[in-house]
């Protein structure tokens, strides 16, 4: 009897459904906006949910690269012209925007590219975080004001991926953890494994939702040559939500006085809060971990193992 083959793995969950090169892209935006017809067009950066070119030298044009991007794309169409003026970092404005066509099935736009480097990629010492932290606890706290959720956050969605849900997300972390001990860049640790036991029992923290960027982690915040903060891109998962959601960068990408800086410029933040921001920013860093590893991507899994390191540090 002969063994049939064993069943192909399972394709990456950041496997795109619809590349764009950046031929492709030249096309598409030339076509639809025919005054950067012919404007040099280079790759800016990949995600798992959209693809980053420059345009011209001036202009960031983001295409889907899943269909489950797409309603994200729409959101920051619509809110993040609204909510710009209102926040103390640059945040990306659509000047360009176009619907599906024949050529390209889903919506993309163009902002004027803010210039900086993911934190992500700069990896600063921990020590030298602070001036950003502050920045960075203003910001949130400029975003999560009630008053900007009643003016402009009509019709997004509540928590849609239940990032504030501490025992949603613990759950969630497991597999990735696991993940990352089989490629072999993670050893178990008592303190993870402590954190993720006890949110499995608990709620998501009470008090209204906010707007809220909502994956809010390291390679989404800019940093300028100084190492300050020059903005904060990639907003495919805006939503309405509980605070902790964008709080947890302040427990994956900030430790000690950083930290303490940040949440003093944000303002206090609960017990209930702190909890879900922890056990995101556990999920988050594990996340960005695993794909770092899987992908080739040396400094992100440093930094996102920093972060879980992080995650349940003091």
């Amino acid at each position: 009897m002969t063994t049939p083959p064993p069943a192909p793995s399972p394709a990456p969950e950041w496997e795109p459904e619809h590349e764009v090169t950046a031929e492709a892209a030249a096309a598409l935006v030339g076509a639809r906006f025919p005054g950067l017809a012919g404007a040099p067009v280079e790759a800016l950066a990949t995600g798992w949910d959209n693809t980053v070119f420059l345009v011209g030298g001036e202009w960031a044009f983001r295409f889907p690269r899943r269909r489950i991007a797409v309603p994200g794309v729409e959101r920051e169409i619509a809110v993040l012209p609204a909510i710009a003026p209102r926040l103390p970092l640059p945040i990306p404005l659509p000047r360009f925007t176009a619907g599906p066509s024949e050529e390209f099935p889903w919506p993309f736009w163009g902002a004027r590219m803010i210039p900086g480097r993911e934190l992500a990629e700069v990896r600063p010492r921990d020590e030298d975080r602070t001036a950003l932290a502050e920045r960075v606890g203003a910001f949130l706290r400029a975003l999560h004001d009630p008053a900007l959720a009643a003016e402009a956050g009509g019709g997004l969605p509540h928590d849609p991926m239940k990032r504030a849900d501490p025992a949603v997300r613990a759950a969630r972390t497991h597999p990735r953890l696991d993940s990352l001990v089989r490629l072999g860049v993670w050893e178990r640790d008592r303190a993870v494994t402590d954190l993720l036991a006890g949110a499995r029992h608990l709620d998501p923290p009470p008090g209204g939702p906010v707007i809220v960027h909502g994956d809010l982690h390291v390679r989404h915040l800019l940093l300028d040559r100084g190492g300050r903060a020059a903005g904060v891109i990639d907003w495919g998962d805006l939503c309405l939500a509980d605070p902790a959601v964008d709080l947890s960068i302040a427990y994956a990408g900030f430790s000690g006085a950083a930290r303490a800086a940040l949440l003093a410029a944000y303002g206090p933040v609960p017990p209930e809060r702190e909890a879900a921001a922890r056990v995101l920013a556990l999920n988050l860093s594990a996340t960005l971990a695993e794909w770092a590893a899987s992908t080739g991507r040396a400094a992100l899994l440093a930094e996102a193992l920093a972060g879980i390191g992080r995650a349940v540090a003091g």
